[in-house]
């Protein structure tokens, strides 16, 4: 019986899986076949677009949510900046040596650690000399200086800070008008 089975399929070679794969030629396509044939080449397309489009949206979303996130740091991290202002005013009034002092100065040190973690970094400009930057400090005024040269840093009010190359507030400065005029010959001081 197996032999006679075995025989038939041999006999048959239009019923194999094979030769049911081939795609038929084109001359003998069917109108059925053509539209069927069109209307997979377009949901392919639209499938296709429609991958695209899903990336695309995952691509913004993640932009987004990091721009959130950004938004809010920068938000969280200048609120806290007054805050730890304090600490260095309060710390600048202590007594030398105090044991009070020297813990708060530990807290103060470890809130600055917890804010450059945070991608936070100071801009000081207390170096006497310091190139203004317009971009990074605000200028409160300008003095003549004899030993400052001209638009750099005679003193620093307060720091400033930066996040993320973003500056949150630009140190506050008092730069250089340049060398004083001296008295001409003429006239009385």
């Amino acid at each position: 019986m197996m032999e006679e089975e075995d025989v038939k399929r041999e006999e048959t070679p239009a019923q194999a899986p094979e030769a049911a794969a081939e795609p038929a030629p084109e001359a003998e396509k069917t109108p059925e076949v053509a539209a069927l044939e069109q209307e997979v080449a377009g949901l392919k397309e639209r499938y296709l677009r429609t991958v695209a489009d899903f990336d695309n949206a995952k691509k913004r979303l993640a932009r987004e949510l990091e721009e959130r996130t950004a938004r809010a740091n920068e938000r969280l991290v200048g609120e806290l900046i007054p805050v730890f202002d304090h600490f260095e005013l309060a710390l600048q009034s202590a007594p030398a040596g105090d044991a009070f002092a020297q813990g708060v100065r530990m807290i103060a040190d470890e809130f600055r650690k917890v804010l450059e973690r945070s991608g936070a970094e100071v801009i000081d400009a207390s170096a006497e000399g310091t190139a203004f930057d317009p971009m990074a400090h605000e200028a409160l005024s300008a003095v003549p200086h004899a030993t400052v040269p001209k638009d750099c840093v005679v003193s620093q009010f307060r720091k400033g800070w930066r996040l993320g190359g973003k500056v949150l507030r630009p140190a506050q400065v008092v730069v250089s008008s340049g060398a004083p005029e001296a008295p001409q010959a003429g006239e009385e001081a």
